[in-house]
């Protein structure tokens, strides 16, 4: 019955040969009205794609596909849930080819980039979230996030998962993605969205090669370093905007702080997400620019490398 329903939905098997592969282009191509000559072919260029953006769609497989091929919302990429196909492959369905511009990101910002539909890729993955509406989920997180722990959140199935890991290492690839810019959809709109949500596996993906994990020796130290000597609220602001997110120094445990806090403590720190701002989430996020962006951490000043 799945299967069928799969091949209504006309969903393609996506193997990583056709996602690379292009046709060598004809030396020339008549168009409407004018002829394209492509024996001169430039070296100097770039893929556009800077970022990816992974997703759930927060509701199940049919209602996923009927929202993302409407006329409000769409992504490059959906993962349904296992079965395969009969060759034995995890089934994608590809919604927007990638040249194109998908409206999966909306409002958003990632290291003082704007916009970030214009210059990404869109993963939907089929999930269906918390098991209550966002709605209260986000008011649940705002007003008592104590009690963010009584939400239970869906799981991915390792299929699904292996699936996410081949489509993504071939994406990264063609692209050059930065493992930084491979990011939450709840990372780029910390106020509005907490997707793909605390059971996300991210070092599991980062163990397959995709996105950035904390190291834990790096961890440990900082969290000795934090525990030693205070930090202020104003250098954790500007330690977390440094990383990506956007953010004003305010130097108040202000609404939009505490929705940063919840995104980077729902990736890197998924046990409790209650978006305050403590030792432990300080030295994650150290030990992370210590890795990633050592000359932002410098910058910083305080605290100076612990080294």
């Amino acid at each position: 019955m799945m299967a069928n329903r799969w091949t209504a939905i006309a969903g393609i098997v996506i193997a990583t040969t056709w996602l690379s592969g292009c046709a060598t282009p004809k030396s020339l191509e008549q168009r409407d009205g004018y002829v394209v000559d492509h024996t001169h072919v430039s070296s100097s260029h770039t893929s556009r794609v800077r970022h990816l953006v992974l997703h759930y769609t927060d509701v199940d497989e049919a209602e996923s596909l009927a929202v993302l091929t409407g006329p409000h919302v769409s992504a490059h990429y959906v993962l349904p849930l296992p079965p395969r196909d009969q060759r034995g492959l995890p089934l994608v369905y590809q919604l927007v080819d990638e040249e194109r511009r998908a409206w999966h990101a909306g409002a958003s910002a990632w290291k003082g980039r704007t916009n970030i539909n214009d210059t990404s890729i869109g993963i939907e993955i089929v999930n269906t979230g918390p098991d209550r509406p966002y709605a209260e989920v986000e008011r649940l997180l705002e007003t008592h996030p104590e009690a963010a722990v009584e939400v239970k959140w869906a799981s991915y199935p390792d299929e699904q998962i292996e699936a996410l890991i081949a489509l993504s290492r071939d994406i990264i690839e063609r692209h050059g993605i930065h493992p930084i810019d491979v990011v939450a959809h709840s990372d780029i709109a910390p106020s509005r969205k907490i997707d793909p949500g605390p059971r996300f596996p991210w070092r599991e993906l980062h163990e397959a090669g995709i996105g950035v994990w904390p190291g834990e020796e790096a961890v440990s130290r900082w969290q000795a370093h934090f525990e030693a000597e205070a930090l202020p609220l104003g250098t954790l602001q500007e330690a977390l905007r440094a990383w990506g997110y956007p953010l004003e120094t305010t130097g108040e445990l202000d609404r939009q702080t505490r929705a940063v806090l919840r995104a980077f403590q729902m990736r890197f720190r998924p046990a409790d997400y209650r978006g305050k701002p403590d030792v432990e989430t300080q030295a994650i996020l150290w030990a992370l620019l210590e890795e990633y962006r050592p000359a932002a951490l410098e910058d910083l000043g305080q605290p100076l490398r612990n080294r």
